[in-house]
C-alpha cells in the first residue's frame, strides 16, 4: 500500500485539520497581469459581450431566443395560455440561468409590462409595469402566458432549414442560432444592454414606417431614409421632438438622441393636470419625486398637491395647480425642470455575424435584408430539395404503370422479403429509394387509376422545381419574396404610431418673477430674525402675533409678493431672497427663521432687512464711529441668480444701523450720550463701491462716544427741528427737550 503524503489532510484521520502543514500556505504569488486577462477577464468579456447583452441581427438576445423557441415548441403560438411557472421551467433546458432570470425576461417581453413596442409574450395577471418601479410583477405561479400572434413571423419556416441550429448547454436537443424573422424586428423594440467595455442602446421605431424603409431600400440603395423612416416611435406615447439633423446622424452613425416629451390633459373644472404618457427612459415615481422636491425648494410654486392615479385603465399622473396658475406654463417649466422630457440616448450596436458593430439605420437594414435573403434561399433549397425526392419517387412509379402485373409477380415470386426491392431494381431499372416507394405501396392502391393520378404530378413537380431553381438562381426574385413578406407584415400587423411627432415647440419660458403671483402682503420682522408673510387681506382676521419671550416685531412693512428682500448680517453679507420664496402665513406662528431659511454661514445673523419691489433708491449705513455711508441700491443687483454678497458694507467699524430708502429723506443719528442728529441724505454723495467707509456725519466728543441708532425722520418728531439740524458735518447734534416726541416728562 502506497504511504499517504504527510501534508495531505485525512478527515477522517484527523476531522479538525489540526496542526496540518499546507505547503506555500499565505504567499503571494506573482504573476503575469497580462495572461491574467487573457486567460481569465477576456473569456468573461467575449461571454457578456456575445451571448448576454448585445442583440443580434433577428432582434433577440441569447435569453430571450431561448424563452420565445420553448414556448414554440411548447404549442403556445395556439390555444390559450399556460401558467409562466410550467414556461419558466421548460426554459431551463435551454437556459440554466435560473428561474428568477428566465422569467424576468419573460416580463420584459409581455404586453401586460408594456416594454415592448410589439410585445412576444402575451399575459394573463400581474406583470408589473416598465413605467413604475413600484408596481411589481407577480410570481410565476400566479401568472399565465402564451406566444403573440406576432410570433408567427419570428418561427414561420423555422421546420425548413431557414437557420442554423446548434447543441444546447448539455449537448442534449437542439435550438435555432438565430430566428428567421420575416421584418426587422432589431429596430422594431426598445433594446438595451450593457456589457463590458460596451453597450447597446436601440430606439423602436413603427412596424410600417421600418418595413416600408426596408422595402425601398431593397429596391432603391440610395433611398433617403428619412422620407419615410420618420421618427422612433415609443411604446408609451408621448411626443417626440422632431431635430431633423439629429435624426439624419442616428440614422447614418447610429448614434445620438431623441428628445421625448410627455403627454398631458388639463381638467379644467378640477384645475389640475393628468399627465398620461411619459418617456421611456422614466418611471413615475422619478417624475413624481422631482416635482416635489421642486416644490419644497419653491422653484415651483403653482402646484398644491401632485399624486399617483395609476390604475386598470393606466398611467396617470395628476397635478392640482394653484388659481390662476396657466397650465402651459407650468408644463413648459416642468419639461425643463424633470423628467417629463428626456433624452433617449440611441448606440445601436448589434452582433453582426458573431462580432458586436455600431451601425446606423441604413446598414442595419441593409445587413437584415442579407440576413433574411440567406433564410429565404435555404428555405427555397429545401423546399426545391423535397420536390426533387418527390419526383424522383413519381417518376420510379411511372414505370410501374407500364406493366403492374410484372411488378406484382416479381412481388409473389420472390421468396426472401430482403430481395424484393433488389429484383424490382431490375425488373424496371428503377434505383433503390424508388423501389423502396413502390415496395410500400399498399396492396389496395395497386390500381390504375391511383397510379395515373399520382403520375399526373409529374409536370406540375417538374414546373415548381424549374420555378424554384429560377428563383435561386435570381438575386431579383429573392428580394420579392423578402418584399411580399414584409408588405403582408404591414397588412397584418400595423396599429398606428403611438408616439405622435412635434415639429415645432417654443422653448421660450417666462421669466421666473412673472410665474410669481402677484397679490398684496404684509411683512413681519423681528428682532432675532424672524420673519412673517402674512396676506394683507387676511391681516384683519389675524390675531395677536406670536413671539418668542423676549422678542419684539421691528419692521413692519406693506408690499407686494413679488418684491425681493436683502438680509443684511453680521458677517458684512448680504443674502438675496423673494417674498414669495417664504409661505403665506397668520399671526398665530412664529414664522421663518431668516438665517435657517437663507442658508447663512455658522455663527451669522441678520443686522436688517431690506424689502424693495425694484433695485431703485439708497442703503443708509450708520456705524458707531459716527460715520455715514450711502449706497446705490443697484450695487447689489446681479446679472446672475447669486444668493450671497461677500463685502455688502464696512468692517472698519461696528454697525450701528442700516436703512433702506427709496429716495433721499432725512434721518435721525442716535448717540449714546442721548444725542440727536438730523441728516439728509441729500447731503452725502452717493457711492456704487459697497464696502465704502462713508463720511464722519456725528461728531463723538469723547472716547466712549458712539451712534447707537438711526432711523427715517418722522414730521412732527421734534418741537424745533432746526436745533437738530447741522450747516455742515460733522456735527454734535443736539440734546432732546422735553417738548419732543417721547421725551415728555412721565410721572
Amino acid at each position: 500500500m502506497a504511504k499517504r503524503k504527510k501534508n495531505i489532510p485525512e478527515s477522517n484521520a484527523n476531522p479538525l485539520n489540526e496542526n496540518v502543514h499546507i505547503e506555500d500556505a499565505g504567499k503571494v504569488k506573482s504573476e503575469i497581469i497580462t495572461k491574467t486577462l487573457v486567460e481569465n477577464f477576456m473569456p468573461y468579456a467575449m461571454s457578456v459581450i456575445l451571448s448576454r447583452a448585445i442583440p443580434d441581427i433577428d432582434g433577440l438576445k441569447p435569453s430571450h431566443r431561448k424563452l420565445l423557441y420553448t414556448m414554440y415548441n411548447m404549442g403556445l403560438l395556439k390555444g390559450g395560455t399556460i401558467k409562466s411557472a410550467n414556461i419558466v421551467g421548460r426554459t431551463m433546458q435551454l437556459n440554466p440561468h435560473g428561474d428568477a432570470s428566465i422569467y424576468e425576461t419573460m416580463v420584459r417581453l409581455s404586453r401586460g409590462n408594456e416594454t415592448l413596442l410589439y410585445p412576444y409574450v402575451e399575459s394573463k395577471g400581474n406583470f408589473g409595469k416598465a413605467y413604475s418601479k413600484n408596481m411589481m410583477y407577480a410570481a410565476s405561479r400566479y401568472t399565465e402566458a402564451k406566444l403573440a400572434p406576432i410570433c408567427k413571423e419570428l418561427f414561420d419556416d423555422i421546420d425548413k432549414d431557414t437557420v442554423e441550429f446548434v447543441d444546447n448547454y448539455d449537448n442534449t436537443m437542439k435550438e435555432p442560432k438565430l430566428l428567421p424573422v420575416t421584418f426587422p424586428s432589431i429596430l422594431c423594440n426598445v433594446t438595451t444592454g450593457i456589457a463590458v467595455s460596451m453597450a447597446s442602446s436601440i430606439a423602436s421605431f413603427n412596424l410600417k414606417e421600418l418595413c416600408e424603409t426596408t422595402i425601398a431600400l431593397i429596391k432603391n440603395p440610395n433611398h433617403i431614409i428619412s422620407d419615410t423612416l420618420i421618427a422612433p416611435d415609443f411604446v408609451g406615447g408621448g411626443f417626440v421632438i422632431y431635430d431633423k439633423e439629429e435624426l439624419e446622424r442616428i440614422y447614418e452613425t447610429g448614434r445620438g438622441s431623441v428628445k421625448v416629451r410627455a403627454r398631458y390633459s388639463y381638467d379644467k373644472s378640477y384645475n389640475c393636470v393628468d399627465i398620461t404618457q411619459i418617456p421611456p427612459t422614466t418611471t413615475s415615481e422619478a417624475v413624481i419625486d422631482k416635482i416635489i422636491e421642486l416644490v419644497k425648494a419653491n422653484k415651483i410654486k403653482e402646484i398644491s398637491d401632485v399624486r399617483d392615479e395609476t390604475d386598470l385603465k393606466g398611467l396617470k399622473i395628476t397635478i392640482d395647480l394653484k388659481r390662476g396658475t396657466d397650465p402651459e406654463r407650468l408644463m413648459a417649466r416642468l419639461y425643463k425642470m424633470t423628467p417629463l422630457e428626456e433624452a433617449f440616448p440611441c448606440n445601436f450596436n448589434v452582433l453582426i455575424n458573431g462580432t458586436p458593430k455600431v451601425r446606423g439605420v441604413r446598414e442595419i437594414l441593409d445587413e437584415w435584408t442579407k440576413f433574411r435573403l440567406g433564410c429565404v434561399t435555404r428555405r427555397v433549397s429545401f423546399t426545391l430539395d423535397k420536390k426533387r425526392k418527390q419526383l424522383h419517387l413519381l417518376k420510379g412509379l411511372s414505370k410501374i404503370l407500364l406493366d403492374i402485373d410484372k411488378a406484382i409477380k416479381i412481388i409473389r415470386q420472390t421468396e426472401s422479403e430482403a430481395d424484393v426491392v433488389p429484383n424490382l431494381m431490375i425488373g424496371f431499372g428503377i434505383d433503390e429509394t424508388q423501389a423502396e416507394y413502390v415496395a410500400e405501396i399498399k396492396l389496395r392502391h395497386l390500381n390504375r387509376e391511383y397510379i395515373l393520378k399520382r403520375i399526373k404530378d409529374i409536370e406540375t413537380l417538374e414546373n415548381e422545381a424549374a420555378d424554384l431553381e429560377k428563383t435561386l438562381s435570381s438575386q431579383t426574385r429573392l428580394k420579392k419574396i423578402i418584399v411580399s413578406e414584409l408588405e403582408n407584415v404591414i397588412e397584418k400587423y400595423d396599429s398606428g404610431r403611438r408616439s405622435e411627432i412635434l415639429y415645432e415647440i417654443s422653448d421660450e419660458i417666462a421669466d421666473e418673477t412673472t410665474e410669481i403671483p402677484d397679490y398684496p402682503v404684509t411683512v413681519f420682522i423681528t428682532r432675532e430674525g424672524y420673519f412673517k408673510k402674512i396676506r394683507t387681506a387676511n391681516l384683519r382676521l389675524s390675531g395677536e402675533h406670536k413671539v418668542k419671550e423676549g422678542d419684539e416685531i421691528t419692521e413692519t412693512v406693506e408690499c407686494s409678493n413679488r418684491d425681493e428682500l436683502l438680509a443684511f448680517t453680521t458677517m458684512h453679507q448680504v443674502y438675496k431672497a423673494k417674498i414669495d420664496d417664504f409661505q403665506d402665513t397668520k399671526a398665530s406662528v412664529l414664522g421663518d427663521y431668516i438665517p435657517a431659511k437663507l442658508g447663512m454661514d455658522e455663527g451669522e445673523y441678520c443686522n436688517y432687512v431690506a424689502v424693495l419691489k425694484e433695485y431703485k433708491g439708497y442703503m443708509i449705513f450708520v456705524f458707531e464711529d459716527g460715520k455715514l455711508a450711502k449706497v446705490d441700491i443697484s450695487a447689489y443687483e446681479t446679472k446672475t441668480n447669486r444668493k450671497k454678497l461677500i463685502n455688502a458694507y464696512c468692517d472698519k467699524s461696528p454697525l450701528a444701523a442700516a436703512l433702506y430708502i427709496p429716495e433721499d429723506t432725512e434721518i435721525v443719528i442716535c448717540g449714546a450720550n442721548g444725542r440727536k442728529l438730523l441728516v439728509n441724505t441729500a447731503l452725502i454723495s452717493t457711492k456704487t463701491t459697497k464696502n465704502t467707509q462713508g463720511v464722519k456725519a456725528l461728531q463723538l466728543k469723547k472716547k466712549t462716544d458712539k451712534a447707537v441708532s438711526a432711523h427715517i425722520y418722522n414730521e412732527g418728531e421734534f418741537e424745533k427741528p432746526w436745533r437738530f439740524r447741522a450747516k455742515n458735518l460733522p456735527a454734535a447734534g443736539a440734546l432732546p427737550s422735553a417738548g419732543d416726541i417721547g421725551e415728555q416728562l412721565t410721572f
